[in-house]
């Protein structure tokens, strides 16, 4: 607690979204941090929300029906889902058991009205393509919110050229600037300030301590769209969507 509170303190932040570290390549591992996430999320009244870690492996049945027992507590308003860790994010290649453990966490995020945020990077596990059969299977229902707008240049490129698209689908399709690469952010900002479509579906994010926080702020404020979009990705859009929940 004592230092996500002197990471807040430094750079500024009332208000931020945690979820568990999955970096190191263990299928406990992320699952271990669920209860402290919790309790943080439970402590900070508001100014702290949480997302639990859940996974579409069978072999992790267990943990992940833990965790979703987990997701009515205090400050809890999101799930983690990531593909690194094995598996794919192609539905098509989803034998039975997949698919049936999928459709529990899906459920489970529909019938609370929360995202699942699914890790997006270049490489066949979690390719964008993959979720973009997501999209468009179960994304009228459930939030889909994209982390690292795609991952990689291939990505980028895919996404942005079929956001439009997505938003005007009604698809309940989110993303956040992390790891965004060179011309990605400016571009979806462009396009954000030209049309406003997608507006209200963009966040922020640092993904500390992998990026960094002040190279991610820059982004967003180094970009020529006016202050309005700005305020909207920094704050506004998660205030709308997280933390006017927990008050």
């Amino acid at each position: 607690r004592e230092e996500l509170d002197h990471f807040m303190k430094c750079r500024g932040i009332e208000k931020t979204l945690i979820i568990p570290n999955y970096g190191i390549p263990v299928q406990e591992q992320p699952f271990s941090h669920n209860e402290l996430v919790v309790k943080l999320a439970g402590q900070e009244g508001g100014r702290v929300a949480g997302a639990l870690w859940v996974s579409g492996l069978p072999r992790n049945r267990g943990l992940t029906d833990s965790a979703l027992q987990m997701l009515d507590q205090p400050g809890i308003i999101a799930m983690k889902m990531s593909y690194l860790l094995g598996g794919t994010s192609d539905p098509d290649k989803w034998d039975e058991p997949t698919l049936r453990q999928h459709e529990a966490i899906f459920q489970a995020a529909i019938d609370r009205d929360i995202p699942i945020h699914f890790h997006t990077s270049p490489g066949e596990s979690s390719d964008i393509t993959g979720f973009f059969k997501i999209i468009k299977r179960w994304g009228k229902e459930l939030k889909i919110h994209l982390v690292h707008m795609g991952g990689g240049v291939s990505g980028h490129i895919r996404l942005l050229s079929q956001w439009k698209d997505l938003i005007e689908g009604h698809y309940r399709v989110y993303l956040d600037t992390s790891w965004a690469i060179g011309f990605a952010v400016r571009k979806l900002l462009q396009e954000l300030d030209r049309t406003g479509i997608g507006l209200d579906r963009v966040m922020f994010g640092c993904d500390e301590p992998w990026s960094d926080f002040e190279s991610e702020f820059w982004k967003i404020q180094g970009a020529r769209v006016s202050d309005e979009i700005k305020e909207r990705i920094f704050w506004g859009n998660a205030e709308q969507q997280y933390f006017s929940k927990l008050a």
